[in-house]
């Protein structure tokens, strides 16, 4: 199973920014901050972290999801996003393909990753 992630921020001000903000709203919040490194999720536990772009050339799309304890959540993850500019991929919607309570919204973040906060509960 999945213990952490890991993305590299061309602009660490920029991404803290929206981490902190879409991120907050799925009652999660900033942990650890070692400047160059910060980390999101429970005090004991971060479980997504953003550090500052050092290695590798070229862009590679990453793809996170979030969990969303219902779907006003999601809409309002959607919300937070789009009014801190983040390119709108799909707005909140179910997607039956997956299955019939996957509730799901899209954006891009700062640095061009896919990230999704999504709700499996039915309404």
């Amino acid at each position: 199973m999945l213990d952490h992630i890991s993305f590299q921020a061309a602009d660490m001000a920029a991404s803290t920014a929206f981490y902190d903000a879409v991120l907050g709203v799925l009652g999660e919040g900033r942990v650890i901050n070692f400047g160059r490194a910060v980390g999101y999720g429970p005090a004991d536990q971060p479980y997504f972290w953003i550090s500052a772009l050092d290695s590798g050339e070229g862009f590679r799309e990453s793809h996170i999801a979030f969990s969303a304890p219902d779907r006003t959540t999601v809409d309002e993850f959607f919300r937070t996003a789009v009014d801190l500019g983040a390119e709108v991929l799909h707005a909140p919607q179910l997607w039956p393909e997956y299955h019939p309570n996957y509730y799901g919204a899209f954006v891009r973040d700062p640095d061009g990753n896919n990230v999704e906060a999504v709700c499996h509960k039915s309404e």
